[in-house]
C-alpha cells in the first residue's frame, strides 16, 4: 500500500458529530500540562518497585520496597485515584537462561515498569466535554495510519499508551484537539520504535490539513513534559511477544529469534486491538490484558507457565473479553498481510487495520445483553468463557 493512497481523516470518522477540517489554533491553557497537576503522578509513579527475593525451589513473596518519597498528599489535588498494592507473589522468572543479559533481572524489570506506567480509564472524567467513544474513533485513526505506513504494532501501542497517560496529566481538554494529540503520540512513538520512521510532514499530510508540523512539534514538547521523558512501557504486545515465544522456545533455539506462529499471533493482536480500543482495558495492567487474550487461544495451564498469573489475576479479564472474542470470531479469520518492502519473517510485526469500529460497537451490544441475561451470576459467565483449574492444579500464591 502507498503511504500516499490517500489522506485518512479523523473528522469523517464520527458521523454524528461531524467537524470541519480546519486547523483549530493550539491553545496552551489547554494543551501545555500544569506542572501542579502533574506532580503528584510523578511521586505517584515511583512510589514502589519490586525486588528479587524469591528461592529457587518455587514460588515466594517479591516485596514491594518503598522509595524515599514514598508519601502521597492527604488531599491530592489532581484527583487521580489513590493506588494500593497488595502483597505480589509471582513465580520466577519463566525466561530459559539468557546469553546476554540474567533473565532474573529482565523479569524484575518488566515487573517493575508495571508499576511505573500507571494507567486509569477514570481521566475520562476529568475532560467533560469528552467521550469515550471519541478515544475509540481516534485510535481505530492511528491503527489504519500505522498501516498505510507499515509502522510496528509496539509503534501503535506506544502511541496509545503515550495517549492515555498524557490525557491523565490533563484536565478539560477539548475534543478539537484529540487529533493533535494522538498524532503527536504516534510521531513520538515512531521515532523510537522505528528504524526509519515517517517525516514530520507524513504524519501532518494524514491529518488533511487539520494540524501542520508546528503543531506537531509543540505539542510533542507539551507530552514528553507531561509524561516526564517516561516512554518505554512494556506494552501488551510486548507481554504478548514474550508469552508467545516462551511458550514455543526450545533450549536448543535462540531466544531472540520468534519462534512461534505467525498465524496465531495476528489473530490474538487482533484481539488486543479491538480490546483496546475499549476504554475498560485499562482497568487492568497490560500484562494482564495480554495473558488473558492468550488464554483464549490456548489453556490457563500455558498462561500460568509463562506468566506466572494465578487464574484469580486473570479470570476478570478472561471474563470481561470474551464478548470481544466472540464477536472476532462471527467475523473473517485475521491474515497475514503483505508489505511492499517488510520481510515474510518480520510482517507479522506489522500493525493492520480492519472494521474495529463496527466490531466494538458489536462487542459492547454483546457485553449489554449477556450482562442482562445474567446480573446476578458472574461465575457462570466466567465457566462459558474458560473452566479454571482445579484447586489441586492452581498456585498456592501469586
Amino acid at each position: 500500500m502507498s503511504r500516499r493512497s490517500g489522506r485518512i481523516t479523523l473528522q469523517a470518522r464520527d458521523s454524528n458529530t461531524p467537524e470541519p477540517s480546519i486547523r483549530a489554533p493550539l491553545r496552551k491553557r489547554k494543551c501545555e500540562p500544569s506542572k501542579k497537576k502533574s506532580q503528584p503522578a510523578a511521586k505517584k509513579q515511583s512510589c514502589y518497585e519490586i525486588q528479587k527475593c524469591w528461592s529457587e525451589d518455587g514460588a515466594s513473596p517479591c516485596v514491594l520496597i518503598e522509595t524515599p518519597h514514598k508519601e502521597l498528599e492527604p488531599a491530592d489535588p489532581s484527583g487521580f485515584k489513590q493506588y494500593r498494592f497488595k502483597n505480589i507473589f509471582i513465580k520466577a522468572s519463566p525466561l530459559p537462561r539468557l546469553s546476554w543479559a540474567s533473565s532474573d533481572d529482565v523479569w524484575i524489570k518488566m515487573l517493575n515498569k508495571e508499576l511505573k506506567y500507571v494507567h486509569d480509564r477514570t481521566y475520562m472524567e476529568r475532560h467533560s466535554k469528552l467521550q469515550p467513544s471519541m478515544r475509540a474513533i481516534l485510535l481505530d485513526w492511528l491503527l489504519e495510519v500505522s498501516e498505510v505506513y507499515c509502522l510496528h504494532r509496539q509503534t501503535a501501542y506506544l502511541a496509545q499508551d503515550f495517549f492515555d497517560r498524557f490525557m491523565m496529566t490533563q484536565e478539560d481538554v477539548n475534543k478539537d484537539y484529540l487529533q493533535l494529540i494522538g498524532i503527536t503520540a504516534l510521531f513520538i512513538a515512531s521515532k523510537i520504535e522505528e528504524i526509519y520512521p515517517p517525516k514530520i510532514n507524513e504524519f501532518a499530510y494524514v491529518t488533511d490539513g487539520a494540524c501542520d508540523t508546528w503543531d506537531i512539534r509543540r505539542t510533542e514538547l507539551h507530552i514528553l513534559k507531561a509524561l516526564d521523558w517516561n516512554l518505554c512501557p512494556e506494552t501488551p504486545i510486548s507481554w504478548l511477544k514474550l508469552y508467545a515465544q516462551v511458550e514455543a522456545q526450545k533450549d536448543s533455539e535462540n531466544f531472540l529469534v520468534p519462534q512461534f506462529s505467525q498465524e496465531m499471533y495476528v489473530q490474538i493482536t487482533q484481539l488486543l486491538d479491538l480490546c483496546m480500543m475499549d476504554i475498560h482495558s485499562l482497568d487492568f495492567s497490560y500484562s494482564v490484558l495480554a495473558a488473558a487474550a492468550f488464554c483464549h487461544y490456548s489453556n490457563f495451564d500455558i498462561v500460568n507457565k509463562v506468566s506466572g498469573l494465578t487464574w484469580e489475576s486473570v479470570s476478570a479479564c478472561v471474563r470481561w473479553m470474551s464478548a470481544f472474542v466472540d464477536t472476532l470470531r462471527c467475523e473473517a479469520k485475521a491474515e497475514l498481510k503483505s508489505f511492499a518492502k517488510v520481510k515474510t519473517e518480520d510482517r507479522h510485526n506489522i500493525q493492520t487495520h480492519v472494521s474495529y469500529l463496527d466490531f466494538l460497537r458489536k462487542a459492547q451490544e454483546r457485553q449489554t445483553q449477556d450482562s442482562a441475561d445474567c446480573p446476578l451470576s458472574p461465575v457462570v459467565a466466567v465457566a462459558t468463557v474458560l473452566t479454571p483449574p482445579n484447586s489441586t492444579e492452581k498456585p498456592a500464591n501469586h
